[in-house]
């Protein structure tokens, strides 16, 4: 009862990067499209790509004319354009090689493009205990919180957990820590800023050079 979604939680933190009126932005691993539909609604078009069937027949329902749902693999399938704005991500990159993904979705950048991506790091109790024991109870305290709210608006909103949720993949213990996504992603993007968020996620946000 007092779970809540913490993906839906950063939405705001990422939409802060998106640039000013954007003409095309991708979303990588689309899930149901909740994300997308918020950028459906400051960019002129949003592709929107997960390699879940379930997932896009679920994102597609949604009926939004300037989303293109695209059924397909980041790492193995063409991208549905290039030149982007922006290339956004929630919760897709701890399932794959950063350095595989990365370089990918920097050359589908057009210059000063921004890429912005939430991701989960693995657990690291020596360097980042205070951010576990503030996750912790923060979580809860927001947990109940929200669900009071819901009560009292009817149900909905509130960072509620959508009904396709648990059907989305889950990296129970992701291949690296905060530290290390930092010190690989700094190899392939000069410039890249990866700092951790409080609950159990991390942001990594890069600017494509201009020059």
């Amino acid at each position: 009862m007092l779970d809540w979604d913490h993906n839906a939680y950063y939405h705001r933190l990422l939409l802060g990067h998106l640039p000013p009126e954007p003409a095309r932005v991708l979303d990588v691993g689309c899930g149901s499209g909740a994300f997308a539909a918020e950028l459906a609604a400051r960019a002129a078009h949003v592709d929107a790509l997960d390699r879940a069937p379930e997932m896009i027949e679920e994102a597609a329902a949604r009926g939004l004319g300037n989303v293109s749902w695209v059924l397909g693999d980041v790492l193995t399938d063409p991208l549905p354009g290039d030149g982007y704005d922006a290339v956004f991500s929630i919760c897709a990159l701890h399932h794959m090689s950063l350095r595989e993904v990365l370089p990918i979705l920097a050359a589908a950048l057009r210059p000063g493009g921004v890429l912005a991506a939430i991701a989960l790091p693995r657990l690291d109790l020596l360097r980042e205990p205070h951010l576990e024991l503030a996750a912790a109870a923060g979580h809860r305290a927001l947990g109940a919180a929200y669900l009071t709210r819901r009560l009292l608006n009817g149900g909905g909103g509130f960072f509620a957990k959508d009904a396709a949720h648990d059907a989305m993949p889950m990296v129970l213990n992701p291949p690296l820590t905060t530290r290390e996504v930092a010190r690989e992603a700094a190899a392939l993007l000069p410039g890249v800023r990866v700092r951790r968020l409080v609950f159990w996620r991390y942001l990594l946000t890069w600017e494509k050079p201009t020059g």
